[in-house]
């Protein structure tokens, strides 16, 4: 739908731009008002663009102003406390968790050594 849409915009953009070729070249045709007043066309759209592109500017300016003075602090911010997090999950892992572990493991040779002696022989 949407390249049919474009393909006819095409079409009739060059109908318009063979229409007018046309139309100029006829003898009683004041090409120089219509030379001038594309000239003036011209001038206001250069104007515009002028005005769009120090709007951009101003608007990356005002981007990379927000990314050097919010942003980089925020992710300074998350690195510092990802490294806090790490240095206590390892400080966790060491001093609560490996003897909770060795613990636990202690406690289940001294049941499967329990329970090695209460066997009863076979006969």
């Amino acid at each position: 739908m949407r390249v049919w849409l474009l393909a006819a915009g095409l079409v009739v953009l060059l109908l318009g731009c063979g229409a007018g070729t046309y139309f100029l070249l006829q003898p009683e045709t004041p090409t120089a008002r219509i030379r001038d007043i594309v000239i003036i066309f011209l001038a206001v759209e250069g104007l515009l663009i002028g005005l769009a592109l120090t709007v951009l500017l101003v608007q990356l300016a005002v981007l990379i102003n927000l990314l050097q003075h919010e942003v980089r602090p925020i992710l300074e911010s998350t690195q510092e406390t990802v490294h806090t997090l790490r240095g206590t999950a390892e400080f966790l892992s060491r001093h609560a968790a490996a003897p909770v572990i060795k613990a636990n493991q202690m406690v289940a040779m001294v049941r499967g050594v329990k329970a090695l002696f209460r066997r009863k022989p076979r006969a």
